[in-house]
């Protein structure tokens, strides 16, 4: 499967060599970024001595990475924050987890921060007892548009959260009192039966 989603990439670098459309590149690189987000987590589970789940911490550092290098011209003015428990999550949750983080994360380094403005971005993953997840991604940039509504927005990345969301049978909370906070939970398992208290 990384071997597939690496050459899908490839095939977009290629096709990136003969567009000189500036919005179709950014189309590309988007592409590019969400298939790399998903190659990273099957490429933790080759590593893992469990086929079947991630460690997340890892997964989480390798991304954060690969888009600092990819939407800031000077890494030192964004500090990243990653809080993640010992948490070991199955591949059916990891892949539309880290999607979410990939959206969030590129979303803030790209518009929280305009101007060279310094910041922050935390992102923090942790289970309580009753095997509930619980992922926040922060931001302490300029926020989100007034009056946004994540269900009615024509924004693709902001769509595939809320998509993504409802895959994972989880709850979204907004807030933009400083910058952005976003605060996904869900259940580690397909088949919950409960939302968190």
């Amino acid at each position: 499967m990384k071997n597939n989603l690496q050459v899908i990439s490839t095939l977009l670098d290629l096709q990136a060599d003969n567009i000189h459309d500036e919005n179709l590149l950014n189309a590309l690189k988007v592409s590019q970024d969400r298939i790399k987000a998903m190659a990273l987590i099957h490429e933790r589970l080759y590593q893992s001595s469990d086929l079947l789940r991630i460690d997340f911490w890892e997964y989480i550092e390798g991304l954060v990475g690969h888009l600092l290098s990819s939407y800031v011209d000077d890494p030192s003015r964004i500090v990243m924050k990653v809080d993640v428990g010992d948490i070991q999550i199955g591949i059916d949750r990891a892949i539309p987890c880290g999607l979410i983080i990939n959206e969030l994360v590129s979303n803030a380094m790209k518009h929280a921060f305009p101007n060279g403005r310094s910041g922050e971005i935390a992102i923090r993953l942790h289970a309580d007892e009753r095997g509930w997840i619980t992922l926040t991604v922060a931001d302490d940039g300029i926020g989100l548009p007034h009056g946004l509504d994540i269900s009615k927005t024509e924004t693709l990345g902001l769509q595939l959260v809320s998509m993504l969301a409802k895959q994972l049978r989880g709850q979204i909370e907004i807030s933009c009192d400083r910058g952005t906070l976003w605060v996904i939970s869900f259940s580690k398992l397909d088949n919950s039966k409960s939302a968190p208290a």
